[in-house]
């Protein structure tokens, strides 16, 4: 008997519903005078199974299993699927939220208490709005801050004139490929004579949000190689065509559509804006470049800063 019931042990689990066969082989070895801990060591059962095994024998000759004990599911299959669909595609903010959600999509009418242990039996843990949002994926990174965020182009100046009541302004409008010229204003009139702006090449920084400037909305700033006494323009290369983009190769990337003040860009990035000892525009010694044409330039002005 001991041998037969080693056999019987090795296909019992302490957490499976015990068939008919198993629950026969438990009497089998009351019978045979063992008791029950010997039963529960030799079959690998816990004691309280052998002992209810035997006692609803005795009461009633059987060994059917009874019905388990526990609260039975109030929704149907279909229902606890519409559930599990509500929890997982809507990010409701609250238990109270989505039990009106799936009572809409189901039909069902039942209370949020219901919701809540269907819930918890699904497996769903922690708060409401958070059943959707998928575990274990990674935080996307912050944007570096580098030159790329910079929308650097190319421009020509159609326009230029003293602001009037102003004594070192100019406003410009300048053409940069778009549909129409962008209108910028300068602090220049003291470094350079406004014959020598008309129909300039220039570089821009075009993605600075819009500011009023005397009652002007100044869309762009002009790039400028500069010292405490002295400023000169940036010349794009020769070939360059308004709207052609300034790139740096050890700086690949795609401008901001528009710089957040808050986040200071500008000033993070400007104070690595240098000219050369060959007068090139450079951020961090990668030259300004205009890709296939070449470099932009400052006239005399080498190792200053441009802002």
């Amino acid at each position: 008997m001991q041998k037969q019931s080693a056999n019987i042990c090795s296909t019992m689990g302490r957490s499976e519903e015990l068939s008919e066969f198993q629950r026969g082989t438990v009497v089998g070895c009351y019978l045979c005078k063992k008791s029950v801990r010997e039963i529960s060591a030799m079959l690998n059962l816990p004691r309280s199974t052998v002992s209810a095994v035997i006692l609803k024998w005795k009461r009633g000759g059987i060994t059917t299993a009874l019905p388990r004990s526990g609260r039975p599911h109030k929704l149907k299959e279909e229902d606890r699927q519409v559930l599990e669909r509500v929890a997982l595609e809507k990010c409701l903010p609250s238990i109270k939220a989505l039990t009106a959600e799936f009572q809409s999509a189901s039909g069902a009418s039942v209370s949020s208490t219901t919701v809540r242990r269907e819930l918890h039996e699904m497996g769903f843990r922690g708060r409401v709005s958070s059943y959707g949002k998928p575990k274990g994926v990674p935080k996307v990174a912050k944007k570096q801050v580098d030159v790329s965020r910079l929308d650097l182009r190319i421009g020509r100046v159609v326009t230029a004139q003293q602001l009037p009541d102003t004594d070192g302004l100019f406003v410009e409008q300048i053409d940069v490929g778009e549909a129409f010229p962008r209108t910028v204003v300068s602090e220049l009139s003291q470094h350079i004579p406004v014959e020598q702006m008309q129909n300039r090449m220039v570089v821009l920084l075009c993605n600075v949000r819009p500011v009023e400037t005397r009652g002007i909305v100044n869309q762009a700033m002009l790039m400028c190689a500069s010292s405490q006494d002295k400023l000169e323009i940036l010349d794009p290369p020769n070939g360059a065509i308004p709207g052609d983009r300034v790139t740096f190769q050890q700086f690949p990337g795609e401008p901001d559509k528009e710089l957040n003040p808050k986040q200071k860009v500008w000033e993070q990035v400007q104070p690595d804006l240098r000219t050369d000892g060959q007068c090139v525009a450079t951020y961090k010694g990668a030259a300004f470049e205009v890709a296939g044409k070449g470099v932009c330039k400052a006239q005399t002005m080498s190792d200053c800063e441009i802002k």
